[in-house]
């Protein structure tokens, strides 16, 4: 295997054009070995085009042999022929000591399509062959991790950490974890996170310890790893909002406000990080700054309706009415999606103008909405009094007194409402 040897040669030390030379002679003069052992080869150092011909110069010799439409198969997938490595797959016999694999190729391969049901009945059917194989275990355990089957993909995911921590480069404990903590067995997945962490440190699995741990309510330990995590690469943007949420369960609002001022230095764009850090800024307080960034978050996503309704409060509370209505203009709302804390803000923020028109009809609008919000009939109700409306007011106040009847003031203006008519 000489002149297979100098063609690997040849390839390392980037001499290709004698590589693709002495590749083109053994194609046409070679032995079956010899194109074999090239093909292997020159699939591993990515010449898909030149495997593919050798395989394809190989099967016309040994047209039933199952190990050359897998290995066929494995080059069609990285040239981006899905349909044609199915097509070399089918052609392997049951018999044959590669069909386990040529299923295991063809679930892939059937996942990829969103053919979920299939990719499960090839993966069985070779659990069924090969029952203590791990990578067949594995293969389901993602499978049904994919598809959101936790209970499924834990009892694989388990079977293999039996015999492996590590499969195909993937860590088995990470992925246990991650099932568990999408599950929601925060504690349990903690652990499994400490044993992948203890078999490699990787900044996606210390993200998921990190995450999971303040799902759990272990503010501290999220704390400490996503301050890990960003000493290790301060650009993975998702950490800071989390950190942020960490800090704040802590009651350390100025560690959180910090947080979002680093993501925000390293995300600008991210809306979520302003909307947040207006609302740490409402806390602290300083309603300047909670303006100033719900304005950019606003202004990233006109639509984004988290973001105006908060505003909106405070506006309100500053008693800055016209504002109001003007933010909720400029806001990107479908008059069919509109958000009926909305059309409350604007009746208030009518009233307060004294447009009694519009303020009534987003009045009336919202009352679909908020007819047993206490806060919403006592808002309408004193609203309709201004306005002369008594036997509506009388209405919205009756609906008040059965929800407190020991509430003397609104007993005694149901009264007056109901003496009057």
């Amino acid at each position: 295997m000489i002149a297979v040897n100098e063609i690997t040669n040849y390839i390392e030390n980037g001499q290709l054009e004698k590589a693709m030379a002495a590749y083109k002679g053994i194609l046409e003069k070679g032995s079956d070995e010899e194109k074999f052992l090239l093909s292997e080869e020159l699939f591993r150092f990515g010449f898909m085009e030149e495997t593919e011909a050798l395989i394809e110069s190989l099967l016309k010799n040994y047209p039933d042999e199952g190990e050359l439409h897998v290995l066929l198969a494995e080059t069609l997938i990285e040239m981006g022929k899905e349909e044609e490595a199915m097509l070399s797959l089918e052609k392997v016999g049951e018999e044959d000591p590669s069909f386990p694999q040529a299923l295991l190729l063809l679930a892939d391969l059937y996942q990829m399509e969103g053919l979920f049901e299939v990719s499960e009945k090839k993966l069985l059917e070779a659990k069924r062959l090969l029952p203590e194989e791990p990578v067949i275990d594995f293969a389901l355990g993602e499978l049904y991790a994919h598809q959101g089957k936790l209970v499924e993909a834990i009892q694989y995911y388990e079977t293999v950490l039996k015999s492996h921590e590590e499969i195909g480069g993937v860590n088995i404990n990470q992925r246990m974890a991650e099932a568990l903590s999408a599950g929601g067995s925060f504690e349990e997945a903690l652990h499994f996170y400490e044993k992948a962490l203890e078999q490699k440190l990787e900044i996606n699995t210390l993200f998921g310890y990190a995450f999971t741990a303040l799902q759990a309510g272990y503010n501290k330990t999220a704390i400490e790893k996503f301050e890990e995590l960003k000493a290790l690469d301060p650009e993975y943007h998702s950490l800071y909002l989390y950190l942020a949420k960490a800090y704040e369960r802590e009651e350390m609002v100025e560690e959180a406000f910090e947080a979002v001022k680093q993501g925000i230095e390293q995300d600008e764009f991210n809306k979520d990080l302003y909307f947040y850090g207006g609302k740490l800024a409402l806390k602290v307080p300083d309603e300047e700054v909670a303006e100033q960034l719900l304005r950019e978050a606003i202004a990233l996503d006109p639509g984004f309706m988290e973001g105006v309704l908060v505003l909106n409060k405070l506006l309100l509370k500053q008693e800055r009415y016209e504002d109001v209505l003007e933010l909720v203009r400029a806001a990107d709302i479908h008059e069919e999606e509109e958000e009926p804390q909305i059309l409350w803000d604007e009746a208030v923020a009518y009233q307060q103008i004294e447009d009694f028109s519009q303020s009534l009809n987003k009045y009336q609008l919202a009352y679909t909405f908020f007819k047993d919000n206490k806060e919403f009939l006592t808002d309408y109700g004193y609203f309709l009094i201004e306005e002369g409306k008594m036997a509506d007011a009388a209405e919205i106040f009756s609906k008040l007194v059965e929800k407190e009847p020991g509430n003397e003031e609104f007993r005694e203006l149901l009264e007056r409402l109901t003496e009057n008519r």
